[in-house]
């Protein structure tokens, strides 16, 4: 992988540059925000590891910006001391696709990173599409069979999450960890999030895309096919 870490904190970047070019990873750096967003804009790494509190621009602003300008997906990581509910969601909100909190293992690190790799394809389009079903995840635009679909912040994050991982079920455990990480809402997380989901997603149209698998999980199948 190449790996672009905006971090401003001396000490963990040379921690981070040996953990990863130990692993044969390619590592490039910046100090601030304003810098690190040019690089990932000029050359879009693989992985990007991105600080919370960083000079210049902070890294809600670099990842809102770098979703916003950015001709690819380039996969998120965002650093910070903060562990609460309210940080991650407006991580997450501004565009990170995952989230760690510090102190942290370089060991976790490295395996959050490829699993972002794998799981975002690293360099691929913005565009997400799945039979009739397409998922700008700049936009945040969702269409099925030319329809503009409607679709709450958790939902579309559901929604983009499975077609990430189609063909494959996810399981319950899997959507909220990636949702909400290790402080899901008290409540059922996911029931009312998968019923406005169904609503928009397959409630107007003659074929269901989201699917229950029972004692597994959940999965997007395709309508391929299916009359509009």
């Amino acid at each position: 992988m190449r790996i672009l870490v905006i971090e401003d904190h001396l000490a963990l970047r040379t921690a981070m540059a040996a953990m990863f070019e130990s692993h044969g990873h390619a590592v490039d750096f910046a100090a601030d925000g304003r810098n690190g967003l040019q690089l990932a804009l000029d050359d879009p790494p693989d992985v990007l590891v991105l600080d919370l509190t960083l000079p210049g621009l902070d890294g809600l602003r670099v990842c809102a910006e770098l979703r916003a300008r950015a001709d690819r997906h380039v996969p998120i990581l965002m650093l910070t001391a903060r562990d609460g509910l309210d940080d991650k969601l407006r991580g997450f909100e501004a565009g990170a696709d995952d989230y760690l909190v510090k102190p942290f293992a370089g060991e976790e690190l490295l395996a959050r990173c490829l699993a972002l790799s794998r799981r975002h394809r690293a360099g691929e389009s913005h565009d997400l599409r799945i039979g009739s079903l397409s998922i700008d995840r700049r936009s945040g635009e969702v269409r099925r069979q030319g329809r503009l679909l409607e679709l709450q912040h958790t939902p579309l994050r559901i929604l983009t999450i499975l077609a990430e991982a189609w063909p494959r079920t996810l399981t319950r455990s899997e959507l909220i960890q990636r949702l909400w990480g290790d402080a899901p809402p008290q409540s059922d997380p996911l029931r009312s999030h998968l019923y406005l989901l169904r609503q928009a997603l397959d409630k107007p149209f003659a074929r269901p895309m989201l699917r229950t698998v029972h004692g597994v999980g959940f999965k997007l199948e395709s309508d391929e096919g299916a009359m509009p």
